[in-house]
């Protein structure tokens, strides 16, 4: 067991006499001061607190006059639980009850001999890990998820009042928006921090400013984590979002007027990848293909034969509302016959395919784009995958070719978030994201509503309400929403209704298993669905669902 202890001027004394005692029994760490030269007691809270959190110590010691001061300071740092100790009694409790890693202890208030005593009661006591002990940890550690914007609340009430809005809605609904997700605190932090100041035109090692070692250090290691978590030779993590990753593989390997073939955006497709309103659809011609008519899924026969027919410059693979998995060799095949690059837009499937729940497109791909949200699950941004001999092209066009100073707070969060999907625990929720949308597929299904294609292999499926219940998509996504349950409006296929209004609505479970939700909580809110479609002018059944839904939400907390 490794403590670490430190004081402030009028703790050295004790601190002194505790480190040598404690050396012993323990291995201690001693970080100062080394004299009683008058020092700021906030400089070594700062140094125990980073290596408590760090794991680098066990527990930390901290010595001042009351204690107060040394705990007020160390509790800043997040997974730090500092507490005042004047008995055993005192670290008996805060140790099982609130699972406190950092004792501080008051030289002018108790003795030497007891404050040894203090520090062995506290580092001998288990966590009580009950139920009740638990939660009330688990709110303190996550302060509402407000802790870490609370100084707006004096500097900028209006964002922070935004910032509470936005996490009392997560906290109390249910989230089912297909292309959402809830970001780790570990991304959060990331994304907030100090790297957002840095200029950082260019690629590490080679920036039009000076000063650019730190972050070039951490967009090294977001573009090699990339690689190694999707097996790809090269990553550019620079792209701001989605649609500019697109943009990127479009400015490297077309001139404006060249062909790209694509899932029309009616059909389940994007707008990036050639809606007429679009600077994809204005810039290129796209050839759209479209799913069958009878199956609703991908005819892979009739995309060969349209691509034979067309020769596109590049085959874009990929889509926004479909739910099904895709045959990316049976891809490669049609690119190999026509001769045109193979593309893969998978944003909304890329967390399924770094954690094994859907086969990976980069072995076949030239290109592989995505966002790193949605089923990634880490902050709003976008990252090109390529071969290597296609490195150098795509690097240029997102710098200098479309973008200048990149987000390296972002980039940063990126890091952090591939660095989760390393970690064997991500698999198993990768394969309850698809589990629980079959189960939640099902139960809407069975209430007699169609589901497009009949079913889904992957996160989504969409809800024919038209032709079920005679309502537009636009009027189910609505009451839904009084119910608590967000979803979205979206066209199916061969849709009758405009973009505006549609026929179906989009339902995904990422948002929903990130909160630990499985099957059985699929069956209720798959229930709740139904009830509320069954009549969507029924507003006591809505305030029910919700009274419901919020119940429900309250049971798994939003990271």
């Amino acid at each position: 067991m490794k403590i670490v202890i430190a004081s402030d001027h009028g703790g050295f004394e004790m601190k002194t006499v505790l480190a040598k005692a404690l050396a012993e029994g323990f291995a201690v760490i001693d970080r100062g001061p080394s004299d009683k030269t008058a020092c700021d007691y906030p400089d070594y809270a700062d140094a125990v607190a980073l290596d408590v959190a760090s794991g680098a110590a066990d527990f930390g010691v901290l010595v001042c006059r009351t204690g107060a001061g040394m705990s007020m300071a160390a509790n800043r740092f997040q997974n730090i639980r500092a507490a005042i100790c004047r008995t055993t009694d005192d670290a008996t409790v805060t140790r099982q009850h609130n699972g406190a890693n950092v004792v501080c202890i008051g030289a002018d208030l108790v003795s030497v001999e007891y404050a040894l005593e203090i520090v062995k009661t506290f580092v001998s006591t288990p966590v009580d890990e009950s139920e009740r002990h638990v939660r009330r940890r688990m709110k303190v550690e996550r302060a509402q998820r407000l802790s870490d914007a609370s100084g707006l609340l004096k500097d900028d009430p209006e964002v922070f009042e935004a910032i509470v809005a936005q996490t009392r809605q997560e906290d109390t609904e249910i989230n089912l928006i297909a292309s959402e997700n809830t970001s780790s605190r570990a991304c959060r932090e990331a994304a907030g921090s100090v790297l957002m100041n840095k200029y950082a035109e260019g690629y590490p090692g080679k920036r039009w400013y000076s000063g650019c070692l730190p972050v070039d250090a951490v967009e090294e290691l977001a573009r090699r984590r990339a690689c190694e978590l999707f097996g790809a030779e090269h990553a550019n993590v620079q792209p701001h979002c989605g649609s500019s990753a697109n943009m990127a593989v479009y400015f490297a390997m077309l001139q404006p007027g060249d062909t790209i073939m694509s899932l029309s955006l009616d059909q389940g497709g994007h707008l990036s990848h050639g809606s007429a309103v679009n600077f994809s659809g204005k810039l290129y011609n796209i050839v759209p293909y479209t799913v069958d008519r009878t199956s609703e899924m991908l005819d892979y026969d009739a995309i060969e034969r349209q691509a034979m027919e067309t020769k596109p410059k590049i085959l874009l693979t990929g889509a926004s509302a479909y739910p099904r998995k895709i045959d990316f060799r049976r891809i490669r095949e049609i690119c190999d016959k026509v001769g045109c690059l193979m593309m893969v837009d998978m944003a909304h499937i890329a967390g399924l395919v770094a954690g094994g729940a859907h086969e990976s497109p980069v072995p076949y791909a030239d290109f592989v784009t995505t966002t790193t949200h949605k089923t990634l699950g880490g902050p709003r941004g976008g990252m090109v995958l390529c071969k290597e001999k296609y490195a150098k092209a795509i690097d240029s066009a997102v710098f200098p070719g479309m973008q200048g100073g990149p987000l390296e707070n972002i980039i940063a969060a990126k890091a952090v978030c591939f660095k989760e999907w390393m970690g064997g625990e991500k698999k198993d929720y990768a394969r309850q994201i698809v589990g629980n949308c079959a189960v939640l597929c099902a139960t809407v299904k069975d209430r007699g509503y169609r589901i497009v294609s009949g079913g889904t292999d992957n996160h989504l499926f969409l809800v024919d309400v038209k032709s079920t219940k005679g309502i537009t998509g636009k009027a189910a996504a609505a009451a839904l929403d009084a119910a608590g349950i967000v979803v979205n409006k979206n066209t199916i296929p061969f849709d009758s209704e405009s973009p505006f209004n549609t026929s179906g609505i989009r339902v995904g479970t990422a948002s929903v298993t990130t909160r630990g939700m499985k099957e059985p909580e699929m069956i209720k809110i798959g229930t709740w669905i139904a009830d509320v479609l069954d009549d969507v002018s029924n507003t006591a059944v809505q305030e029910r669902v919700k009274r419901e839904a919020k119940e429900l939400a309250a049971k798994f907390p939003v990271p």
